[in-house]
């Protein structure tokens, strides 16, 4: 049966290359195994370490487009795929932000999340169509997330998404990758062989992790979202968060729990606000006045720059 000629260089790819040292892990008892895993993810770091140089600029260009009102967009299909809703799903309530401006696309949607599509992640038009469908355009940034670099529905989806004059990076594990080039920024992460052969949910996804990881929370940092390393603009939806909010509170406005409360519960539970109202005596709609005129950045309205 001849082979599919788009298939012919996936032996050549560092992510399905096989460790003659892994051979006989089926011997190992749990203790080696576990120990023999933990060596391998403690190299990820250090591989995403020397990949900095691409990831930087490319977290830069994301921050502009963002600060500007658009979309940080994930796009990709299995492990990849689920990694990019994952880090889009925690934004809202870390950051406060609304549900559609850091968004997770997975080829084959929704059920993709929980179970396997067959074939979602081969068909590259399904992913020039996912991007008509989110309505990308020139204030988005789209991030393509395959570990191989050569996803047909992520290379297509960022080739569109370029042509719809979005914002684009490719993040990969292969050097060379076929996304690369295709988007605006490449970046690759080589982390080498797997412990179990071309398994890419291991240390490939460990990398992309960190990576996304570092766009989601750098972008939403540089945007004014913390206050320091306190996150302003939790959204206090539980007891958890309802308690870091009156922590937070305490820790920038050095009032007691009683009067951090009091505070929050007058402000609706908008950590900035509660702050303000204690440090500068604002009423709540005149702290978001000041906070509207500075893009929500605290630190610029309480040292005196808005």
């Amino acid at each position: 049966m001849p082979i599919d000629e788009s298939l012919r260089g996936l032996a050549n790819l560092s992510t399905e290359a096989v460790d003659p040292e892994l051979a006989a892990i089926d011997r190992m008892s749990v203790a080696e195994l576990a120990a023999v895993m933990n060596a391998a993810d403690a190299a990820v770091p250090g591989a995403v370490a020397r990949a900095l140089p691409s990831i930087v600029p490319a977290i830069e260009a994301v921050t502009e487009r963002v600060r500007a009102g658009g979309r940080l967009v994930y796009v990709g299909a299995g492990t990849p795929g689920r990694l990019g809703v994952l880090d889009a799903s925690e934004c809202p309530p870390t950051f406060g932000t609304e549900p559609e401006r850091v968004v997770g696309i997975i080829a084959g949607g929704p059920v993709a999340l929980v179970s396997a599509v067959e074939g979602a992640e081969d068909d590259a038009e399904l992913g020039e169509q996912a991007m008509a469908e989110a309505g990308i355009g020139p204030m988005d940034a789209v991030v393509g997330i395959a570990s191989s670099g050569r996803t047909p529905y992520v290379v297509a989806a960022i080739a569109e998404a370029r042509r719809r004059g979005a914002l684009t990076v490719g993040l990969s594990c292969n050097v060379g990758a076929e996304l690369s080039s295709v988007a605006e920024h490449a970046i690759e992460i080589e982390v080498g062989p797997e412990l179990i052969s071309g398994s890419t949910r291991l240390k490939a996804g460990t990398a992309q992790k960190l990576v996304l990881n570092m766009f989601s929370t750098i972008t939403m940092v540089q945007v004014g979202k913390t206050y320091g390393n306190l996150m302003v603009d939790v959204r206090a939806s539980n007891a958890k968060l309802r308690e870091r909010a009156v922590r937070i509170v305490r820790a920038i406005a050095g009032v007691d729990r009683p009067t951090a409360t009091l505070a929050l519960e007058r402000t609706g539970y908008r950590v900035k606000h509660a702050v303000l109202m204690l440090r500068l005596g604002l009423a709540p709609e005149d702290a978001e006045e000041r906070l509207a005129a500075v893009g929500g950045r605290l630190r610029d309205v309480l040292e005196g720059t808005a």
